[in-house]
């Protein structure tokens, strides 16, 4: 299981960090702001990874 979940959640964050990065062109972000709304959409998603994945291991 754990095999395939890896390189998927690889590829989410990657997706992820793709679209930050969009967002904060669009919506010109300073640049010293953009570090901080990067962290913090990584760890809300790398935390909704852990907790998906924690349900599909104990379901």
């Amino acid at each position: 299981m754990i095999i395939f979940y890896i390189p998927f959640a690889a590829f989410i964050l990657f997706y992820i960090n793709q679209m930050t990065f969009r967002l904060c062109e669009q919506k010109e972000i300073p640049d010293d702001r953009q570090p901080k709304v990067y962290r913090t959409i990584n760890i809300l998603i790398t935390i909704l990874l852990i907790s998906s994945y924690v349900e599909v291991l104990f379901t």
